[in-house]
């Protein structure tokens, strides 16, 4: 549904305050929009909400607290009556092997990039079933294609939310709730500068060297506005797709992986099949 005059559609976009949060939310407004921006402290929000009055609702909140999920999206139904599109986009990065992770820092990881938005959509798919439809988007990572030395953790935190939002796309289809997954590459954002990393261990320095000699020439990344066009044309789409890839670099790692891993299944394929053989079920003692 594309916004009018008449009806603007309200976005409740987590992590709003920088990076690709920000980019959202300037282009749902730049579309005529409403915005629940939502971030951790609102105070670089409020320049936002002073150039566009009654259009912006900065609300404080930590996702990774249930209770805290579910009152701002309560906030954000009381104060613009709806919502229309859900963006999960909150999230850190921790870097290390996952040797190296304590247990506080792999709970971190997931409890941000996993478990923020999984209480985020479960307070939202109750406002859009009532309402008969809306959408939930979420914000993954090239990092959910595969699993890459030193972001294991956060590669995982991708991987589950994933795997969530599969089904809470089948579950949601028949109320008229729409979930894309989106999966992004490099932008110029702040994840890598306010990066957290595991305390290193000595065995894995020769594989750091390797590493930072394969990023010595630094990273080529993008304008989160691009990222932000695209997301404003996946939600206007009638048929948004499942999945959707931003950028030529993640696109094309998308492909390379998906052949390896067919190539993988193909060679083992006798052994797959091998491995089932259906027999009736076992008769139970009397």
């Amino acid at each position: 549904m594309t916004a009018t005059a008449a009806q603007p559609r309200t976005w409740f976009i987590t992590g709003a305050s920088r990076g690709l949060g920000r980019a959202f939310a300037e282009a749902a407004l730049a579309a005529g929009d409403r915005v629940a921006a939502v971030a951790r402290t609102t105070d670089a929000l409020q320049a936002l909400a002073d150039a566009h009055p009654g259009r912006v609702l900065p609300v404080t909140a930590d996702i990774t607290d249930r209770a805290a999920a579910f009152a701002a999206v309560d906030a954000a139904v009381a104060r613009f009556g709806r919502l229309d599109v859900v963006v999960n986009n909150a999230g850190i990065l921790s870097a290390g092997m996952v040797e190296e992770f304590t247990e506080a820092e792999a709970r971190a990881q997931m409890e941000v990039n996993f478990f923020g938005a999984l209480w985020v959509s479960q307070a939202a798919i109750p406002v859009l079933r009532a309402q008969g439809g809306g959408h939930i988007v979420q914000v993954s990572s090239i990092a959910a294609l595969g699993g890459f030395p030193s972001t294991g953790l956060y590669s995982a935190s991708k991987f589950a939310l994933e795997g969530m939002s599969e089904a809470l796309a089948m579950e949601g289809v028949g109320f008229g709730v729409k979930v894309s997954i989106v999966q992004p590459g490099g932008y110029w954002t702040d994840l890598y500068t306010a990066m957290r990393s595991s305390t290193p261990l000595e065995a894995y320095a020769p594989l750091r060297a390797e590493l930072e000699k394969q990023w010595a020439e630094g990273s080529v990344d993008s304008e989160p506005r691009l990222a932000a066009e695209a997301l404003v044309t996946l939600v206007d789409a009638e048929e948004p797709p499942l999945r959707l890839l931003l950028g030529s670099m993640v696109y094309d790692l998308a492909f390379d992986i998906a052949k390896q891993r067919m190539a993988t299944w193909s060679a083992w394929e006798g052994v797959s099949r091998a491995a089932e053989r259906a027999v009736p079920a076992p008769a139970t003692a009397s």
